[in-house]
């Protein structure tokens, strides 16, 4: 082969000198010095078929791990868990390890169940401290209720949950109804701060046929601290044997019907402060 400046004229005696120093561990670029040959071309010519020496090879970064892949997966390890060993992706998990056999279950479906169930219930013990504990903060951050804020809570408690007369149907009366004891013990509290007199508050049970009257009366008498004996008789609600009830078992006791007599000035004037706060907001939101 004939170059231009005759360089490489003598190109079998170059190979042969190239094959030479690559057999003897050289690098390309120690032949390349060796005999100031240039020209790439030329040099990969010189080196065909001659591999190069196993020192000039860069390591791969990613044996280590596929080699820890594949024996871990020997001994039953899933992708998953590999995965999370390694911080390698899944993808190259199944190509490092996919001629292994596949390692059997460790756990029986039934075992399998179990595991899953008890990690539920450590997982819903946990969130359920968790809502206490949030709880029990935020009931220190209410703290002591003065009693204007009391007198405040008691007019937007009502409001939410009383009844209220309608322009086409007057009915001034404070009636109220819930079914939750706390919201109960706050609307007397706000009665006992407005000096309403107890021997004025008439009491009603509201409960489903199926659920039993006396003991719901119990329950209530104990939240209102007051006799079963002062109870009405009780309003019942008729099954309706197209929808689905969701209030039964032990918790059910019904709503409790909380009625002031003589108490047309007490609802108006619970209309005029729920007027006071409304005209309050509205001036903020301005």
């Amino acid at each position: 082969m004939a170059h231009a400046s005759g360089k490489y004229a003598d190109f079998e005696g170059l190979r042969e000198k190239a094959v030479a120093l690559r057999r003897a561990g050289l690098s390309r670029r120690q032949i390349r010095d060796r005999l100031h040959v240039d020209n790439n071309d030329i040099l990969n010519r010189l080196l065909e078929g001659e591999p190069p020496p196993a020192w000039t090879k860069r390591p791969n970064a990613k044996d280590d791990l596929r080699e820890k892949a594949r024996e871990l997966r020997l001994q039953g390890w899933t992708y998953d868990q590999i995965q999370v060993e390694l911080g390698c992706s899944k993808s190259s998990i199944s190509l490092w390890v996919r001629d292994l056999p596949k390692p059997e279950p460790r756990y029986t479906p039934e075992e399998q169940l179990a595991l899953m169930q008890t990690g539920l219930a450590r997982l819903r013990a946990t969130q359920d401290e968790e809502r206490k504990r949030v709880k029990e903060v935020a009931s220190q951050e209410a703290g002591q209720l003065t009693d204007r804020e009391l007198f405040l809570t008691g007019v937007a408690l009502y409001w939410a949950e009383g009844a209220k007369s309608k322009p086409y149907d007057r009915r001034e009366r404070a009636v109220f109804v819930n079914s939750d004891p706390g919201v109960i013990k706050v609307y007397l509290a706000w009665l006992d701060l407005l000096g309403v007199d107890r021997e004025r508050l008439r009491f009603r049970v509201l409960i489903h046929e199926s659920a039993g009257t006396d003991a719901a009366h119990r329950f209530w008498a104990e939240v209102a601290d007051v006799d079963t004996s002062v109870f009405a008789r009780p309003t019942i609600k008729k099954h309706n044997p197209k929808t689905v009830r969701k209030n039964t078992g032990d918790d059910y006791h019904g709503c409790l019907v909380v009625t002031v007599a003589r108490s047309a000035e007490l609802y108006n004037r619970i209309e005029g402060w729920w007027s006071g706060i409304v005209a309050h907001a509205e001036a903020r939101l301005r």
